[in-house]
């Protein structure tokens, strides 16, 4: 199952919010990542047919188990590599930003190496 960029960017957004609620809509989405309604419902639509997202019956946006566990090694990755930054002492929403740039090109051997270095140094 092949998925876009975008539809990972989609994914790891429904994590974060659902860290902080289990009630997310599409429009919650679209603001967080500051994409239109529409843009948002058709990203939603293609996620529910590859099998990472579901709505209930309520409209509620959910990931599904295998949403999570992409939406999870996504987000690992990006905030490893964003503590790498603020450890270099780049202010944190820089930092953030830069990851989110940077995360989807990296390689895994790449960011183990930042693994292993961060946790050598730490």
């Amino acid at each position: 199952m092949a998925i876009l960029e975008s539809g990972e960017i989609y994914v790891e957004t429904i994590y974060i919010l659902s860290l902080e609620s289990d009630k997310i809509r599409a429009k919650d989405i679209g603001d967080y990542i500051g994409f239109s309604r529409p843009s948002v419902s058709r990203a939603i639509n293609s996620l529910i047919e590859k099998g990472l997202v579901r709505k209930d019956k309520n409209g509620y946006i959910k990931l599904t188990e295998g949403g999570i566990i992409l939406a999870k090694h996504k987000y690992e990755r990006h905030t490893l590599i964003a503590k790498l930054f603020e450890g270099l002492g780049v202010d944190e929403d820089t930092a953030e930003e830069d990851a989110c740039r940077i995360e989807p090109f990296i390689s895994d051997t790449t960011l183990n190496a930042i693994r292993v270095h961060m946790i050598r140094n730490s």
